[in-house]
Parts: structure tokens; C-alpha cells; sequence
């Protein structure tokens, strides 16, 4: 009897061994600038099993998780609208700056980076357990008139700036 459940147990541990890692993974991330520089953002994401299960027994917190990251990040306030196990709605007051010279328009936006978020996941207990890709699938800027700025699999995202028309 104890050999059967010594090798149900060998079992098991094998089975967790080869198990595939859980992750994390960035999809996409859409940023709507109003005409005052102001941001709605939309972060599309898939949270492994684990993750959902950290979620629900609130293990980790992702609206406040996100707050402080972009916070931190951006150096200013954000408001976190909505987070859940497949995305989060931000607000984030005065993201792109504007600048006028000789009755033209210009907006600009920072340069960021989700390198900063992706290292303090890292620096959880669980985080052994799943892999995490920040690296958005598409990440698109989309200024008041239109224009839009995209990129593909990118962690970090440099200043863009737009002459607004």
C-alpha cells in the first residue's frame, strides 16, 4: 500500500515538473488622448489559471498593482476604472503635454516602459511559477485628430509627438 502511494506521489511530482509554466501575457494596449492630453487607456491581457486563482482569494490585487506601477512609472495619478482577469481601463490626467508655436498644435507623450512592472511581478513568492511577457502584441497611440502611433511587441515605447491639424 505504500508503494502505491509512493509512486502516485512520483507521478504527481513528475507531472508538476513537466507541467508548462502559467503566464501572463500583455495583448494589447490602446491609449486615446483627448484634445487637453489626457489618456484613456485600455490594457488587454491573458492571466493564467494561477493568476486568476490569486485574483479570487486576493492573493494579488491588479487594479491596485497596476496603480501603483503606472503610477510610479509616469510619476503621476492615475485612476484605475476597471481591472479584471482580461483587462484594465485607466485614466490618466495630462499624459501628453501640449506645446503651441506659431498656431500650431503640438502633443507629445512621454516615453514608457512596462520593463519596471515586468521586474517587480518577479519579485513575488508565486513568481517562480508562471512566465510574463509586458510586451504588448499592439500598442496604439490614437491623438484627438486621428493620427496614430503603432507598435508591435515592444516592453518600452518611445516620446511620439503630432502636430495636431
Amino acid at each position: 500500500m505504500k508503494s502505491t502511494y509512493l509512486l502516485i506521489g512520483c507521478i504527481c511530482l513528475l507531472a508538476w515538473a513537466v507541467m508548462p509554466a502559467q503566464a501572463f501575457t500583455a495583448k494589447a494596449l490602446t491609449i486615446n488622448l483627448d484634445a487637453n492630453g489626457n489618456a484613456q487607456v485600455d490594457f488587454q491581457y491573458d492571466l493564467s489559471f494561477a493568476e486568476q486563482a490569486a485574483v479570487f482569494v486576493n492573493i494579488a490585487n491588479p487594479s491596485a498593482e497596476l496603480k501603483t506601477a503606472l503610477e510610479n512609472n509616469l510619476n503621476r495619478q492615475v485612476t484605475v476604472v476597471k481591472a479584471d482577469s482580461s483587462s484594465a481601463d485607466v485614466i490618466i490626467p495630462s499624459f501628453a503635454t501640449i506645446s503651441l508655436s506659431n498656431g500650431t498644435e503640438t502633443m507629445t507623450t512621454p516615453a514608457f516602459s512596462f520593463a519596471n512592472a515586468q521586474a517587480a511581478i518577479r519579485q513575488y513568492w508565486w513568481a517562480g511559477l508562471i512566465s510574463v511577457d509586458m510586451s504588448p502584441d499592439v500598442t496604439t497611440i490614437t491623438f484627438p485628430d486621428g493620427y496614430q502611433a503603432t507598435y508591435n511587441y515592444q516592453i518600452s515605447f518611445p516620446s511620439v509627438s503630432h502636430q495636431i491639424g
